[in-house]
């Protein structure tokens, strides 16, 4: 399969922060040369869609596409519980007669998680490529024991931006931290967390099975 169109079903908007992630996996894994994702924004409907399976209905409706791709942070819960809210979304789903193949994306506490690997990303995002001020990042294979991975990557690109007083209170983190995934080549290194390894196993399996319309995860 040369190209595919995906969309993303998530909690937040910054959460579309997953489309490199997902495009670099479906290139490496799922024979996917040409990945086309997209994130499904519901905020300018009248009536927007409440609880997850109804959201997983009106994403397909409005974004067409050959795959689902469903994010839950897995939080306080174990990611085994995220998985099992999303089979029951998606059992709903079918029952509506949309048949199409979709993916769990379960990343351990919260997506920032994967992002808190690369330190040259992080400083280019930052504005500052050539700063070498300690970052404060865990070790890759503690990010998912991390109580708070958001506020380790903002606080990490405060310390990259190199800046002080005024010029660091009026840093954007919240820009920056957009350009992250743009910054970023190689995913590789989420190898090591096993939320990433799970993922990635689903992306193989999509392939392997030709695409079947269940939930891969």
């Amino acid at each position: 399969m040369k190209s595919i169109r995906h969309t993303l079903v998530s909690e937040g908007p910054t959460d579309a922060n997953l489309i490199p992630v997902i495009n670099w996996t479906l290139r490496q894994v799922g024979g996917v040369s040409l990945p086309e994702g997209k994130r499904a924004e519901f905020w300018r409907l009248p009536a927007k869609p409440v609880g997850l399976a109804e959201r997983l209905v009106k994403a397909v409706e409005l974004y067409p596409c050959e795959v689902l791709f469903v994010h839950r942070d897995a939080d306080r819960e174990s990611p085994d519980t995220r998985v099992a809210e999303i089979r029951e979304a998606f059992a709903v789903v079918e029952k509506r007669g949309i048949r199409l193949p979709a993916v769990a994306v379960v990343p351990v506490r919260m997506m920032e998680a994967w992002l808190c690997f690369d330190e040259q990303a992080i400083r280019r995002a930052a504005g500052h490529p050539n700063g070498t001020s300690p970052l404060g990042l865990p070790p890759l294979k503690r990010v998912e024991s991390r109580p708070d991975p958001k506020s380790d990557l903002q606080n990490a690109l405060l310390a990259a931006s190199g800046l002080s007083g005024r010029r660091l209170k009026k840093f954007n983190t919240a820009a920056a931290f957009w350009r992250i995934v743009e910054c970023i080549e190689d995913f590789s290194p989420l190898r090591e967390l096993q939320a990433f390894q799970t993922f990635e196993k689903s992306i193989q399996a999509l392939s392997e099975n030709r695409w079947q319309p269940v939930l891969y995860g």
